[in-house]
């Protein structure tokens, strides 16, 4: 369903009414035994998630530690203060405008064993379910894997924002799929192959179309 007021929800909501809404929303998973491994072995890894699918993945992953790249833009903001009350941590910046300094805060506190980082490599103005290089350039200079997730609903508003945010409606069913670990290779040819890699994992997670998806 797609409203013209769907974008304004999350913020006439709030955030403890938006906790809330979240509170009702039932999650299944499938995909989780990789990133479950390497929780169990404190190995640092990268969450990349399109930026649409952001509501329902930090309602699933509370509490868990996980850094977050949240852009300087005005939607960082909201989101940034949604997050905070479920326990993540934030490092400002994206992959494009100020990106520099939140991959370096990234790649920073992926040095300490067992740290998550998640990223919206489409983030934060798009263009939208395009992979940016940052998060794989991030996970190749540190050294660690990467972990697509995406989730499908059948009972959910989409904004008409530039990503067609995904809000869930009350109780709604939410299928989360993560992908195998990818590892990144070095070098330029590494990076390359590696965007490509992860933008057909997060196609497949999400169940989006990747027409025009190159990786280039």
């Amino acid at each position: 369903m797609k409203l013209r007021w769907a974008e304004q929800i999350a913020a006439a909501l709030g955030p403890p009414l938006m906790k809330s809404l979240a509170a009702t929303w039932r999650f299944h998973e499938t995909g989780s035994e990789d990133w479950r491994s390497l929780v169990a072995a404190k190995q640092s890894f990268i969450y990349v998630l399109w930026h649409s699918r952001i509501l329902p993945l930090l309602a699933l992953h509370k509490r868990e530690g996980v850094v977050l790249l949240i852009s300087r833009h005005r939607d960082g903001t909201y989101i940034a203060d949604v997050s905070e009350g479920w326990g993540y941590r934030s490092v400002r910046g994206s992959t494009k405008r100020g990106g520099e300094v939140g991959l370096l805060g990234i790649v920073r506190a992926l040095q300490e064993p067992g740290t998550i980082v998640a990223v919206t490599p489409d983030g934060p103005r798009g263009p939208k379910e395009h992979v940016q290089p940052g998060a794989v350039a991030a996970a190749q200079h540190a050294g660690v894997p990467i972990i697509a997730v995406g989730t499908r609903t059948p009972s959910a508003w989409y904004a008409r924002s530039w990503d067609r945010m995904c809000i869930p409606k009350p109780f709604a069913a939410i299928d989360v799929r993560y992908s195998a670990a990818i590892e990144i290779g070095p070098g330029k040819d590494g990076l390359r192959r590696g965007i490509q890699r992860v933008a057909r994992a997060l196609h497949e997670v999400t169940g989006t179309a990747a027409a025009g998806e190159s990786g280039a």
